[in-house]
């Protein structure tokens, strides 16, 4: 049976992703910062009579990683599929990031992707196969208001991914990243416990700006929001798939949105769509 990884896998997509690979026929070492909240996972586990190994890992520590890794190996002798999926967020503009958030932010969405990656390449490399899989976000292809910090994480990992892609094709490793819009998960709700600080701060223009963004926000995930278990079954198609795609956006609405900039060199239409909406 094919090994395989997922980090944050506590709630959400990771979640699921670990319990649908399980089902589709893996080993998978299900990962998280504290395993005493892995109280959800092994409900829905049981109920899908999935089998995971759960073990910890915060993949902001890169010492973690590698021996994570190590461990892994020790049990299983190799490791087939990596999904970088534990991810962070806050909702603030540059002038309410601090540098503490921002490389918070960056540790966790880029290094540890990076981190996670880099251990993995020289066992996959040896074994001439593999495949990794970064979930990414509409926010890696489209700059977002108020996710400056995110948004840079996610433009990162969709540029490492992408650079790295070519030379890991010819090793046998297949790479892909997934790029969500909106998913109905608990990720929301941390963004917005996390964030409360920095929105309290907001004076002018900001504070009646980050009320509008708001309320698109919630009318999106009302009407486009998917379940993390949608996006999971994307993921295992996608990890099991003969010839994977690259790039794989998980709603009509991402693909349309990457279109439109897509569409203008200039990257005026998107930033001036954005604006007329926070326009006073």
């Amino acid at each position: 049976m094919p090994v395989a990884l997922v980090t944050g896998c506590s709630t959400g997509v990771g979640l699921y992703t670990a319990v649908r690979l399980a089902q589709a026929g893996h080993n998978v070492v299900a990962t998280m910062r504290d395993v005493t909240k892995q109280g959800e996972l092994q409900e829905v586990a049981k109920a899908a009579g999935a089998e995971l190994d759960v073990r910890a890992l915060d993949v902001a520590d890169a010492a973690a990683i590698d021996a994570c890794l190590v461990g892994v190996i020790e049990s299983y002798g190799r490791l087939d599929v990596l999904i970088n999926n534990a991810g962070a967020g806050l909702l603030a503009s540059i002038e309410q990031t601090s540098d503490a958030d921002l490389r918070q932010i960056m540790e966790v969405n880029f290094f540890g992707v990076w981190n996670a990656t880099k251990a993995v390449v020289p066992h996959m490399r040896a074994a001439g196969s593999g495949r990794i899989i970064s979930v990414s976000s509409i926010g890696g292809l489209v700059g977002q208001p108020f996710n400056d910090a995110y948004c840079a994480s996610k433009f990162a990992v969709e540029g490492f991914m992408e650079s790295f892609a070519p030379l890991a094709l010819n090793m046998g490793i297949r790479l892909s990243v997934v790029e969500p819009g909106p998913v109905n998960t608990a990720f929301v709700a941390n963004v917005e416990a996390v964030s409360q600080d920095a929105v309290a701060a907001m004076a002018p223009p900001y504070d009646w700006m980050v009320d509008r963004y708001s309320e698109l926000a919630g009318q999106s995930f009302s009407k486009m929001g998917q379940t993390p278990d949608e996006v999971a079954q994307i993921i295992v198609d996608l990890c099991c798939a003969e010839d994977p795609e690259f790039r794989v956006a998980t709603a009509p609405m991402v693909g349309q949105t990457f279109a439109l900039k897509a569409s203008d060199p200039t990257g005026n239409a998107v930033i001036r769509n954005f604006a007329k909406v926070f326009a006073s």
